[in-house]
C-alpha cells in the first residue's frame, strides 16, 4: 500500500494553499494513501490492444458553431468586483518571495 507521509500532505497542502488542522493533515494522509493504493490497482489491469480513446460510453460531442457575439462592457464586467480601480479588477498579490 502507498503511504503518503505527513511531510508530503503538508507540502500539496502548501501548493493548494490549504491551512490544514493536524487531524486534517492526518485524515487526507490516509485518504490520499488510500487513492494511490487504488491507482496501483488499476495499473494491475492489462491494456494491451486497447486504444488510448477507448470509452465504454458511446459518446459523441455536440458543439455549438464559434461564432462572435456581443460581450459585456466594462461597467458590466464590473458591476459584482469587491475592489475595481481605473476600471480594472484589484485582486491580491499571491506571488511570494
Amino acid at each position: 500500500m502507498a503511504r503518503i507521509s505527513h511531510k508530503e500532505v503538508e507540502h500539496v497542502a502548501k501548493l493548494a494553499r490549504l491551512d490544514l488542522t493536524e487531524p486534517e493533515k492526518t485524515l487526507f494522509g490516509g485518504q490520499l494513501s488510500q487513492i494511490l493504493t487504488f491507482v496501483e490497482q488499476l495499473q494491475e489491469v492489462g491494456t494491451e490492444g486497447i486504444p488510448l480513446t477507448a470509452s465504454v460510453a458511446d459518446q459523441e460531442s455536440f458543439l455549438r458553431e464559434d461564432l462572435p457575439r456581443e460581450g459585456l462592457t466594462q461597467d458590466q464586467a464590473l458591476a459584482n468586483a469587491p475592489e475595481e480601480s481605473e476600471g480594472f479588477f484589484v485582486v491580491p498579490k499571491i506571488i511570494e518571495k
